[in-house]
């Protein structure tokens, strides 16, 4: 009977099963790393994406603090609320009461100093000795507290004081309190040297007796300068008390703040846990929805979602199972008349040669065809035991160079113009060998097939991993193939349809491949050609 290994797109092992027998006293037992060793193995290289039967899926990630968190994002926000509040209460407060107690001061200053100068009785000309005695007068009866006084008249100066002439006095007062006709006063608030003062401004008039006018100026203007240091402590005062009362406010904030959004996070927790629990595969998941609120809503749509998707994907896994199922029951019923009919037909391959032409040629067309359907079949059930994670390693010790070039030559890959082996001797690395046999098999293989000699096969240490590497000298794989190379029944080119291959060969390589708790890739070389790389642990 001829071998038809090599005859798939991606060539495989012998589809009848020859050359699988394993050692006498060999048990089929799985030797593969157990427990925490082999996802310590696979956490080591994040590049391993190895299926271990039975495995519940990666641990969930440890979530990292963050400094800022819905909740303090909410209580930040609450807290500037308040702030803003407070601040906007306090300001308007403050101006409030500043321009009250200003006014009043200011009112009463202005009043009581306007008394004062009506009664002003001085003689023309002005004799200042008898001007300042009536400015002292005017300073000791001053309101709300005693004022200094000052006397203008023409470039006399006389005050209640040893200066004769304020600083604080500014020309636009001077301006206004002398400007032709005026007869009402004028004030003004001035700050010298960080000290506020009331500044005010009454010119002096004629009584009118003596056949005079009333209100007729006559040219002495006198001015009083009084301190609103106190009035300025007094807000100062009250700023401080706003101050002091906004911090408690704060505080007192903070509570409602937190209960707030220990409220707006509960349901947010419960949906990210639930999240989570769909995420590792509990589809039952439900959140306890209550209240009428968005985030009530919200857990009420997500509990719909979460028993639709329960739904869709239990079909779907019903339907899956039938599939798998299906195929496996197909393949193994196949697989009897198939073994009589490959026997027949290596009987008839042996007479074809006293048939006649045509006979010849059906014949042979006959045996080829029943080699492409033993492979087909025997993809099929190989693909559905790891489907069904039925798929074990039965793992020894073996050099790997003498691995690969067994496989090599037990299906008479040893023309030099073909295949270049590059094998570092030596490395001793623990796999299963059928297994090992199928991955190098299949991708020198498909690089014979779908690539041009000569097709390198490198194996070689790297770290604590056996690479396997088998390059071609061909087009390479198109961009458009490269994500989908290792997909079942794919076939990059349409042409290719009726191919002898099943498009299974390179899933089947994956797959054992992962078994091993490696990885296998696939990529273009800058010079021209598909590379395939496979790395296994040591």
């Amino acid at each position: 009977m001829r071998s038809r290994t090599g005859e798939d797109d991606e060539t495989r092992s012998d589809p009848a099963g020859r050359g699988r027998r394993r050692p006498k006293g060999h048990k089929a037992k799985d030797r593969r790393p157990k427990g925490r060793k082999a996802q310590d193995r696979r956490a080591k290289d994040p590049g391993v994406k190895a299926h271990v039967p039975g495995d519940a899926g990666p641990p969930p990630r440890r979530r990292r603090p963050r400094p800022f968190g819905l909740r303090t994002r909410l209580v930040l926000a609450f807290l500037l609320v308040a702030a803003v509040g407070c601040g906007t209460t306090a300001a308007l407060t403050y101006r409030a009461a500043r321009n009250a107690i200003l006014e009043q001061t200011q009112d009463t200053a202005v009043t009581a100093f306007r008394q004062q100068v009506e009664t002003l009785s001085t003689r023309m000309p002005v004799d200042p000795e008898g001007l300042r005695t009536e400015l002292q007068r005017i300073a000791r009866l001053g309101k709300p507290r005693p004022w200094r006084v000052y006397a203008e008249y023409g470039r006399l100066r006389v005050s209640s004081t040893d200066r004769p002439e304020s600083t604080v006095l500014t020309p636009e007062l001077r301006r206004r309190a002398t400007a032709v006709g005026t007869t009402h006063g004028s004030f003004q608030r001035v700050v010298k040297n960080g000290t506020p003062y009331l500044t005010i401004a009454v010119p002096a008039v004629f009584s009118g007796r003596g056949g005079y006018p009333a209100s007729r100026p006559t040219g002495l203007v006198v001015y009083a300068v009084m301190d609103l240091g106190e009035e300025e402590a007094n807000i100062e005062a009250m700023v401080l008390a706003a101050r002091d009362g906004a911090l408690p406010a704060l505080l007192v904030a903070l509570f409602p703040a937190l209960l707030a959004s220990r409220g707006v996070l509960r349901p947010v927790r419960e949906l990210r846990r639930a999240a989570h629990s769909m995420g590792r595969g509990r589809l039952d998941t439900r959140i306890h929805a209550k209240g009428s609120d968005e985030l009530a809503d919200l857990a009420r749509t997500f509990n719909e979602s979460a028993a639709a998707l329960e739904r869709s994907v239990a079909e779907l896994r019903r339907a899956e199972a039938r599939a798998r199922r299906f195929a496996s029951d197909v393949s193994h019923e196949l697989r009897t008349p198939l073994a009589g009919m490959l026997a027949v037909t290596e009987v008839l391959d042996e007479d074809a040669g006293a048939l006649d032409s045509d006979t010849a040629r059906a014949v042979r067309l006959i045996s080829a065809e029943t080699g492409k359907l033993a492979v087909l079949v025997e993809d099929l059930m190989e693909i559905s035991r790891f489907d069904a994670r039925a798929a074990e390693l039965h793992t020894d010790e073996v050099d790997a160079a003498e691995a690969v070039r067994k496989t090599l030559i037990n299906r008479h890959w040893t023309d030099p113009q073909q295949i270049v082996p590059l094998l570092t001797e030596g490395i001793r690395v623990r796999l299963d060998p059928r297994r090992f046999d199928v991955v190098v098999a299949n991708l020198v293989g498909n690089a014979l097939r779908h690539g041009r000699p000569p097709v390198t096969v490198r194996v070689y240490a790297e770290g604590d991993r056996l690479v396997t590497e088998v390059a071609d000298r061909g087009p390479g794989v198109p961009d458009d193939v490269l994500p989908h190379v290792f997909d079942r029944f794919y076939k990059g080119d349409p042409a290719r349809t009726r191919s002898t291959g099943s498009g299974l060969g390179l899933a089947i390589t994956q797959e054992n491949v992962r078994l091993h708790g490696g990885t296998v890739d696939v990529a273009n070389r800058p010079d021209g050609g598909a590379v395939f790389t496979v790395r296994i642990p040591l």
